[in-house]
C-alpha cells in the first residue's frame, strides 16, 4: 500500500477557504473508492505545512489516475487547481510514502 500526502502552506486567514478546497478533493478521492483525510496539524515546526491531504493507493498507478481525473472533469479541475493556487503561500509538496508491512 501507498500513502500520496500533499502539503499546503496557506496564511492563516486563508485556512477556511484552502480547508473547503481540500475537502473537495477528499470527496473527489472517495468518489473514486480511495481512502482519503484531511489532516490539520496541531503543532508544527518551522516552514512546516498548514494542512494535508491524503489518500491511500494501492498502487503507484493509482496515483497518476488520480491526478489526471482531479475533481471533476479538465475545466472544473482547471478551475479549482487556479483558484487553490492563488491562496497558497508557496507550491504543494507531494510526498509518496510506502506502508511498510511489518509481518
Amino acid at each position: 500500500m501507498y500513502i500520496a500526502r500533499f502539503s499546503y502552506d496557506v496564511q492563516p486567514v486563508n485556512r477556511q477557504s484552502a480547508i473547503d478546497f481540500i475537502h473537495r478533493e477528499v470527496e473527489a478521492a472517495r468518489a473514486n473508492r480511495l481512502k482519503a483525510r484531511l489532516l490539520v496539524p496541531l503543532t508544527r515546526g518551522q516552514g512546516g505545512a498548514a494542512l494535508q491531504f491524503e489518500v491511500e493507493l494501492t498502487s503507484l498507478d493509482q496515483f497518476d489516475r488520480f491526478r489526471e481525473r482531479g475533481v471533476g472533469d479538465d475545466e472544473e479541475t482547471g478551475r479549482w487547481m487556479h483558484a487553490f493556487s492563488e491562496i497558497l503561500a508557496s507550491p504543494p509538496t507531494v510526498e509518496l510514502l510506502r506502508v511498510e508491512d511489518s509481518r
